[in-house]
């Protein structure tokens, strides 16, 4: 266990702790674990349970993530822990995402470790996934920061919901993020997520400062795939950035929600709609090459095709230019 950051004694006679690491910021009894339960109150001070504790990793292609725009074609070391700060109802990966940490076995990997694999591996960066990693908040930081050192890339694959000073803290060793906006709807949060829009967008927002961003959107039939609601996220992602790559992902029953799976039909139309304000839109889970392929958004012409995880680079130079027309693309 280590210590956790961002948290202040609320009523000491009590023994209540706040966290202020996310918007929910609990209020923890003696003894008792935060909502995420990763935190747990220990005599008046609030420990990560999970620092340095693995769930999983592997070495996976960074397409997976997903990341299109970032260092495309490549293998990146990829870990996770256990814990979330929402819970999903249609959530993929339940069994370690909704987990306490003594009902799934997991591994120790100190940040030294961790690079060391890294570097063992040639990989281009360390992506902290599979489970919510701002929630690892601790960790991230320490690995991150000697990841640096290494000169290794820092990836967040992420919901984003996290309080602004953790944030600006964690930004300036953070190279790339695919944040999950799952909705448009603060309704949507609070039913299926039990969080919050807001804290989501500020993430979205202020994380483009600093580092590349990838937007995921999973459409679920009848819950968040209204036209009207795609138009006003496509809408807000244009006036941040047109070219913010966007992902549109098709769900499939999972965890506590059994609605059918997303008609392809209304995959295309969401990308039809977002084509029209925004330079780089795909399409996950499903199998369509033309969905995700990356098209120069100027001359048009094929600069990365893919065919599940596989790259096949037509039209990238290695300065990250369209090779026909000289077009910038965004991403690195």
């Amino acid at each position: 266990m280590k210590e956790a950051l961002f948290y202040e004694l609320f009523d000491k006679d009590k023994g209540i702790i706040k966290c202020l690491l996310c918007p929910k910021e609990c209020l923890i009894k003696k003894g008792q674990v935060g909502f995420c339960r990763a935190r747990q109150n220990i005599d008046n001070q609030l420990y990560s349970l999970i620092y340095s504790k693995v769930s999983s990793y592997g070495m996976d292609p960074i397409e997976k993530k997903p990341l299109y725009h970032f260092c495309p074609g490549t293998m990146v070391l990829s870990l996770g822990t256990i814990g979330c700060n929402f819970t999903c109802a249609f959530c993929q990966n339940w069994t370690i995402s909704q987990a306490n940490i003594k009902d799934v076995q997991v591994e120790e990997l100190s940040p030294e470790k961790a690079v060391q694999l890294a570097l063992q591996n040639n990989s281009p960066g360390i992506a902290y996934t599979y489970s919510e990693p701002l929630i690892w908040y601790e960790y991230i930081l320490d690995t991150a920061k000697l990841a640096k050192k290494n000169k290794i890339k820092n990836i967040l694959v992420t919901n984003g919901f996290i309080n602004h000073e953790p944030l600006v803290q964690l930004l300036p060793y953070v190279d790339a993020m695919n944040i999950d906006l799952k909705s448009f709807r603060d309704s949507f949060y609070q039913k299926y997520c039990k969080g919050n829009l807001a804290p989501v967008l500020h993430t979205i927002e202020l994380s483009k400062k600093y580092c590349h961003i990838e937007i995921t959107n999973l459409i679920i039939p009848g819950l968040n795939d209204s036209e009207e609601e795609i138009k006003e996220m496509v809408d807000w992602i244009y006036s941040l950035d047109q070219k913010t790559p966007l992902h549109f992902s098709r769900y499939f029953p999972s965890y506590k929600m059994n609605i059918p799976a997303t008609p392809i039909s209304t995959l295309y139309k969401a990308r039809d709609i977002a084509k029209k304000k925004l330079k780089y839109v795909y399409i996950g889970n499903i199998d369509d090459v033309e969905a995700n392929t990356t098209y120069c958004s100027e001359c048009k012409k094929i600069l990365i095709k893919r065919t599940g995880y596989k790259t096949i680079n037509l039209g990238l130079d290695k300065e990250g230019n369209c090779k026909y027309c000289g077009e910038k693309v965004a991403g690195l």
